[in-house]
């Protein structure tokens, strides 16, 4: 019978890694900045449409998780041949929201004001992040998009997985759900990168990201 039962507890533990491993979006590959590629040949500029385009985020802790919604400020793809060659985007932190709480909830102001605070974010002495592609190419039939990320004081290339397609004259990229691991731009509240001791109290350092951007030839 206790072999039986170790047997079973086993089978669930592994079965709830498998269930948090296959649930969990993959990292994006993460780099020191780098240069972006100067061309020549750009022969078509596209303009972000802002109304129709945004970051959803989602974060995670023991307790649970919380999601919600980030603005871009402005934004444009370079185009040579029809591929994208270059490009360059501001964020406004300032538009942070949450979208798993009613917008009326008192816990929803909270958790937003917390998120822009200097714990997190600092968005009155950071006000923008910023995106710059330095590259984008096809692995193992993917394309890969690469790109030096700006938050707060820090820079560094992150490269992750997009599809990108064409509605009439407006050019449209979607990126699949990745992470990015927070720590690595010194957003340091409640993370164990940072602070010992934390017990059930940390927030994950990894940050589920998914862009969508819909721009119109300029």
């Amino acid at each position: 019978m206790k072999t039986k039962f170790a047997t079973l507890l086993f089978i669930t533990a592994l079965a709830t890694v498998f269930i948090s491993c296959k649930d969990k979006a993959k990292e994006a590959k993460t780099t020191s900045a780098e240069t972006p590629e100067t061309t020549e040949e750009i022969t078509e500029n596209y303009k972000a449409k802002l109304e129709a385009s945004y970051i959803d985020w989602k974060g995670f802790k023991p307790t649970g998780e919380h999601f919600g919604t980030i603005e871009l400020e402005r934004g444009s793809f370079e185009v040579a041949d029809g591929k994208i060659v270059g490009g360059s985007f501001v964020i406004d932190m300032h538009s942070i929201t949450v979208k798993d709480l009613p917008a009326d909830d008192k816990k929803n102001a909270r958790l937003a004001g917390h998120l822009k605070s200097p714990d997190f974010f600092d968005v009155d002495t950071h006000p923008s992040a910023g995106f710059t592609i330095t590259g984008l190419e096809e692995v193992d039939g993917k394309m890969m998009l690469s790109g030096n990320l700006s938050l707060k004081d820090t820079k560094n290339n992150v490269t992750f997985p997009v599809s990108i397609s064409h509605e009439g004259e407006q050019l449209v990229l979607e990126s699949e759900t990745f992470t990015i691991d927070r720590s690595k731009w010194n957003v340091k509240h409640g993370s164990k990168s940072f602070f010992d001791n934390l017990g059930d109290k940390f927030i994950n350092d990894d940050i589920e990201l998914k862009i969508m951007v819909k721009a119109a030839k300029s």
